[in-house]
């Protein structure tokens, strides 16, 4: 059996067992890292996108996927699919379509998201429970101090995973501890806001009617420019160079920020290596980020 053909059967055998008796295939989809994901064709209603671990990292990680995707579209404003399923195997959505071309869908996801960061300013960083970033828990324990919250919580949390270890040195590591002592420095103070947590380009789809949609978050209440870095940092196309600028007009960014991105981005490159035997060069991003913090031998 192909590695698609075993995809289709996981899928559908969840979704006979969860009760949905009408799905007569299961077309597997590619673009996602984690799950198994694939389209589920019904009898007597309309096909919905359906994804699945064969093995599932925990029971919750759908639960928290869809409160998730309800947070990012009743606080935040920012359209997302419709949850028709969540359980401890399955997250079954309404589809949405593919993101169009074109620098007009970009500066309408940049209205959006300016609009999910500007909307929810809160006085706290975390979440009310932990959930997921692909297949590793995110701890969102609730503090005060961003710079804390971020540095305990997002990029120190990575150091002890086997992957981590294996791809950083000591040296490496003494320097990720040098680097979140002097975050205050590096990261001007920001009030939380109600963030997507995993923004990059695969997760910003379409609507039918061609609004930008959102999927996969991974939220807390955080600095918003942790999204920013995620949608800046992994490769967007050329015309997602309308999306920055236009969000940096509706959010008044200051004209430093392209330079916070590699640090905040750290978070997301260490949350790779530590999941993936391949790491698309998260590693060596990693090391240049660090390499100022790195000490040089007396002599």
């Amino acid at each position: 059996m192909t590695a698609a053909a075993e995809t289709g059967a996981v899928l559908l055998d969840g979704l006979r067992r969860a009760g949905m008796g009408d799905v007569v295939r299961v077309e597997p989809v590619s673009g996602g890292l984690a799950a198994l994901a694939g389209i589920a064709f019904r009898r007597s209603a309309e096909a919905v996108f359906v994804k699945g671990f064969a093995e599932p990292p925990g029971d919750d990680v759908f639960a928290a996927e869809a409160e998730g995707l309800t947070a990012l579209r009743e606080l935040g404003g920012v359209a997302t699919p419709d949850v028709v399923l969540a359980s401890p195997e399955l997250l079954v959505l309404s589809r949405l379509r593919g993101r169009p071309d074109g620098a007009a869908f970009w500066e309408r996801a940049a209205h959006a998201v300016a609009r999910l960061h500007l909307g929810t300013a809160g006085t706290r960083f975390g979440w009310h429970r932990d959930n997921w970033l692909g297949r590793r828990r995110q701890v969102n324990t609730w503090d005060d101090d961003g710079h804390a919250f971020f540095a305990r919580h997002r990029l120190l949390r990575w150091l002890g995973e086997p992957r981590v270890d294996a791809a950083l040195d000591a040296a490496d590591r003494a320097a990720l501890e040098r680097l979140c002592d002097r975050l205050p420095e590096l990261l001007p103070p920001r009030p939380p806001c109600l963030t997507h947590g995993d923004l990059w380009a695969q997760n910003i789809m379409a609507t039918a009617d061609g609004r930008p949609a959102l999927i996969d978050p991974a939220v807390s209440y955080t600095w918003a420019e942790v999204d920013l870095a995620h949608v800046w940092s992994t490769a967007p196309p050329p015309e997602a160079g309308r999306f920055f600028a236009v969000y940096a007009e509706l959010t008044g960014l200051d004209a430093g920020w392209p330079q916070r991105m590699p640090i905040l981005q750290l978070r997301q490159h260490l949350a790779v290596i530590a999941q993936f035997d391949d790491d698309w060069g998260a590693a060596d991003a990693v090391r240049a980020t660090l390499a100022p913090f790195r000490r040089t031998p007396a002599p």
